[in-house]
């Protein structure tokens, strides 16, 4: 297991995995590695569920920081297809955490989520010692719907389109860029763009317009790991091989500078809101319309195919063993 960052494959399957409580039968998806959600099935609904931590970090503002923290919770079930509709919430606050910057983020939540059509159900608030930013408590997002309509996390299939949404690298490089600007050795143009782009990051939306404008078979937010993580993991999970093509990902090259300038690889770092979808070939044109149509920038990035692994510009690719942007944060926290 890694000192940072989610525990791997190895850790999850003999230390996790075979140790899940009472087997019931509505479960109809557990944990698995690299899945987003798991699906209890009540009755004729689908109950789909995803647990993260709350990660508030004061330098974007209060009211910022907030409205990042629940997209990135309520992204892990949106990919199941499903619009999120509920919502539990823990806060473990630093003591120094005013009552004023606690207003301003859950402002932004509440109105996040008000905007979402997601309602709290429950939650707890609290001041710890020894609590400290950015980790500042826990999350559940909650998605009900027809069990048809979830979007199966192994559901790829060869001959399906793979898409590619706002391109990789774009959450890591806004989030570096906003917490050491003074690191980061780019024009200030260039910085303010990045910097920005991390408001533009909205994978809950960008997931259920997808799943609304065609047969979508999977979709992954890509997170720890980064592109890379984020193909392999639709790949392994799907017992399918992807073949990918560099030029056919969008790209922002804003961000390919800033990541040059903090010598890390955009393909290997996280960026949350950026999504992997697999499409049934009929409907590409529907999904890739849609996702324009709300402006977020989408490329028809390769094929599934039969076999297994990740093909990038016909070369065979490893997983990562870690993500990109955690050896670049601990270095400028150092700094």
């Amino acid at each position: 297991m890694s000192d940072t960052g989610k525990v791997d494959r190895e850790f999850f399957e003999s230390q996790i995995e075979p140790k899940l409580g009472a087997t019931r039968d509505d479960v109809a998806l557990g944990p698995k590695h690299g899945v987003d959600f798991g699906v209890v099935t009540v009755e004729d609904t689908a109950v789909v569920m995803a647990t993260d931590p709350v990660s508030i970090l004061p330098q974007l503002g209060f009211r910022r920081a907030g409205r990042f923290a629940v997209r990135i919770v309520l992204s892990d079930v949106a990919v199941s297809g499903l619009p999120p509709s509920h919502l539990s919430i823990a806060f473990t606050l630093p003591p120094s955490m005013s009552d004023g910057e606690f207003a301003q983020t859950w402002d932004a939540i509440h109105e996040e989520c008000r905007d979402l059509g997601v309602s709290v159900v429950t939650g707890h608030t609290a001041r710890y010692e020894g609590c400290s930013y950015p980790w500042v408590g826990g999350a559940t997002a909650m998605a009900v719907g027809d069990p048809e309509a979830v979007v199966r996390p192994d559901g790829a299939r060869p001959g399906d389109d793979l898409l590619v949404t706002r391109g990789p690298a774009v959450e890591s490089a806004g989030l570096l860029s906003s917490l050491f600007p003074d690191a980061v050795d780019v024009d200030p143009s260039t910085l303010a763009t990045v910097q920005s782009g991390l408001d533009d990051l909205d994978g809950v939306r960008d997931a259920v317009t997808a799943a609304a404008a065609g047969r979508v078979t999977a979709m992954h937010d890509v997170t720890e790991g980064g592109l890379v993580g984020a193909l392999h993991e639709v790949a392994r999970s799907g017992g399918v091989r992807l073949a990918v093509d560099t030029d056919a990902v969008p790209t922002q090259s804003p961000v390919v500078t800033v990541c040059e300038a903090l010598g890390m690889d955009p393909w290997r770092a996280t960026s949350a809101g950026t999504l992997v979808i697999a499409v049934d070939p009929d409907d590409t044109d529907d999904v890739v319309e849609a996702l324009r149509e709300r402006g977020t920038p989408v490329g028809i990035a390769g094929r599934v195919e039969a076999g297994s692994g990740v093909v990038v510009d016909g070369e065979e690719t490893s997983p990562p063993d870690g993500d990109a942007s955690w050896p670049v944060y601990e270095r400028l926290l150092e700094e």
